[in-house]
């Protein structure tokens, strides 16, 4: 399977991606922030539309600056407290993702774009693996410098802003590169299953983890071994890999959903 380069560079994305998403996941699970991120994926058809609109020849940096004032506008609405947040989001997904279908389907033109919607990982080039490299590094730096500040909000909000911590920024940084990844990877990807590779390992780790190392050690490893079994067996099966990654990360949490009850009822 290695001899073909598109392999060895599919293979290579999948052992970026995935760990940064065990990351990111973790963080969105814990904040319950899955809708969010849903609705980031989703806006990037309107980014797409936006890009056409203006003729930008670059789709990826319209969708890219789309998705992140989408996401400064969800977290400016939402820390207002005037409409429950999963109210607001999907208001804001459900308008966003309608314009862009309108404006991309025009003329019957939408073929062109459905590719996106279950991504297709074999298609990456060394230069966008890079792209995703460096956004792996930012992410680690992000994390070093900003995770105790964003746990300590989403336990207790006024007390981290009591304590001097910065949250509306570090929640707006956060949203940002939640942003970022997510456009970033959603022609790879899909953006029908890229919330659940989001969403997955992280979920299958809090079934299973008793403390916040294990939490993150156990979303890593599940995101990164659905990831390359999924791409092994969509090689010999001749099926998407985004949808054959998504299956195994899902039969990884029922398998630890129902490991967890069990050890429970002991």
């Amino acid at each position: 399977m290695l001899e073909y380069g598109f392999m060895k560079n599919a293979l290579l994305a999948i052992l970026i991606i995935t760990p940064l998403f065990g990351l990111l996941g973790t963080m969105i699970v814990s904040r319950k922030m899955a809708f969010f991120s849903d609705a980031l994926g989703h806006s990037a058809l309107t980014g797409i539309a936006v890009g056409v609109v203006f003729g930008c020849s670059d789709t990826n940096l319209s969708m890219i600056l789309f998705a992140v004032l989408f996401a400064l506008l969800l977290n400016y609405i939402s820390g207002r407290g005037e409409a429950s947040a999963d109210t607001v989001i999907s208001v804001f997904s459900s308008c966003s993702v309608a314009a862009g279908l309108a404006i991309l389907s025009k003329d019957g033109n939408f073929s062109k774009y459905s590719s996106l919607l279950v991504g297709d990982i074999l298609s990456i080039s060394k230069k966008e693996i890079g792209y995703l490299a460096v956004i792996f590094l930012l992410t680690l730096l992000f994390y070093g410098f900003c995770f105790n500040g964003l746990h300590a909000a989403g336990i207790h909000r006024t007390l981290a802003v009591g304590r001097g911590i910065p949250v509306r920024l570090m929640e707006n940084l956060f949203a940002v590169l939640t942003a970022v990844i997510v456009t970033l990877s959603i022609r790879w990807v899909g953006i029908l299953i890229i919330n659940a590779l989001l969403i997955l390992p992280a979920a299958a780790s809090k079934n299973i983890s008793e403390n916040m190392r294990e939490y993150h050690f156990f979303a890593v490893l599940f995101s990164v071994f659905s990831g390359m079994l999924g791409l092994f067996i969509s090689y010999y099966t001749n099926v998407a890999a985004g949808p054959a990654i998504v299956l195994f990360a899902g039969i990884l949490y029922f398998g630890t959903y129902f490991y967890a009850r069990k050890t429970a009822g002991k």
